[in-house]
């Protein structure tokens, strides 16, 4: 039976974010296929390690007594300590404890690196963490059997350290949404088809300001619909919500997936306005639910999105895209059209999943063992 471990997450099912969700998505997807799959999950508190059982998938609880980054550390170094002594193939989802990955290495286990964003390159991070994180990156690069970039651009900077014949550009996914009830967008308040959505840590990096500011330029008779958690204590926070016109709404970080993706799929346009990393799922999330885009401008945006977005780089443009976005029905339908087209072109699961199992082939040596499945 092949086997595969997947390391560099808080485990399944995802409750966190984008790597939790991929991992989820992935471990169904090759325990369908026949694979043996293998998930470590951190767990808070004292105690021993033990096994349990999830869609097939096995999972392996490493309890953390320590709390806050310390936490991840400490459970990634439990965990590929763990992994290089069982000796199967692992994928590692992220680079940011990338030097622990020499153990493999030691134990001649076959890894494969998920090389995420260039972490080192956000605003938030101190100095200290910044040369953590790029020495991680280069520990990673090196360390790691091959490389996956999720994003064209990604692959070019891993190049500057590695040959670019170790590395493979494999997309995050979403699903396609579909007939997705109204109810909980009308619960809030908000009428489909009259509002906008947000949806972003509120940073500096992520331009979630110049959005705000660019919408809150003159009356729209739309709501704009900000997503995150806001606190008093941050001016950055404060910065936003000042800037804010009566028809901005802040509801605070939402985690609840039905309510997120009612969101989306009934937003008039989605706002996405992160300059770091590589494919963001959140705004491929916005494809599959066929929204017409309002993004950032750099690189990373305009390769995922392409021709179902209007791009903006200031408060000033910002303003300029609601104003040819908010009331132009036609041009909201083109986009939504060319949204869903660059979705199923290439970020569906399937599509990427497949492509996932087709490395872990090519580069541990192993084979198909049955037909594939119809994957749902």
């Amino acid at each position: 039976m092949n086997s595969l471990r997947i390391l560099g997450t808080r485990g399944i099912p995802a409750a966190h974010g984008g790597f939790e969700t991929f991992a989820e998505h992935l471990a169904c997807f090759l325990v369908q296929r026949g694979w043996r799959v293998t998930v470590y999950c951190q767990e808070i508190g004292n105690g021993s390690v033990y096994e349990s059982e999830w869609r097939g998938v096995r999972r392996v609880h490493l309890p953390v007594a320590v709390s806050g980054p310390a936490a991840t550390v400490v459970f990634d170094w439990r965990a590929t300590c763990h992994a290089a002594q069982q000796r199967e193939p692992c994928l590692t989802l992220g680079y940011n404890t990338a030097v622990f990955c020499a153990l493999l290495r030691l134990a001649k286990v076959p890894n494969i690196i998920n090389m995420d964003g260039i972490e080192w390159r956000r605003a938030k991070w101190g100095l200290i963490a910044r040369a953590w994180l790029w020495l991680n990156e280069l520990a990673g690069a090196k360390f790691g059997n091959h490389l996956v970039a999720d994003h064209p651009e990604i692959a070019k900077h891993l190049a500057q350290i590695v040959s670019a014949a170790k590395i493979t550009v494999i997309p995050y996914g979403a699903d396609r949404l579909q007939a997705v009830p109204m109810g909980p967008v009308q619960g809030l308040g908000l009428e489909p088809g009259r509002y906008l959505t947000l949806v972003a840590r509120p940073e500096p990096e992520n331009t979630v300001l110049e959005a705000v500011q660019g919408f809150s330029a003159r009356p729209r008779d739309y709501k704009l619909v900000v997503l995150g958690a806001y606190v008093p204590e941050n001016a950055y926070h404060q910065a936003v919500k000042a800037a804010a016109s009566p028809e901005v709404m802040f509801l605070g970080a939402i985690y609840d997936k039905p309510l997120v993706q009612a969101l989306r799929f009934h937003c008039a346009g989605y706002v996405h306005g992160h300059r770091v990393g590589g494919t963001n799922p959140s705004l491929v999330e916005a494809l599959g639910a066929g929204n017409a885009v309002i993004a950032h401008d750099n690189a990373f945006n305009r390769w995922v999105a392409g021709d179902a977005a209007i791009y903006f780089d200031d408060a000033a443009s910002a303003a300029e895209a609601f104003d040819a976005l908010l009331g132009d029905t036609a041009r909201v339908e083109s986009m939504r059209a060319a949204a869903l087209c660059r979705h199923e072109n290439v970020f569906t699961w399937p599509t990427v999943l497949l492509a996932y199992e087709n490395l872990f082939f090519q580069h541990f040596g192993l084979s198909p063992i049955r037909a594939p499945s119809t994957v749902a």
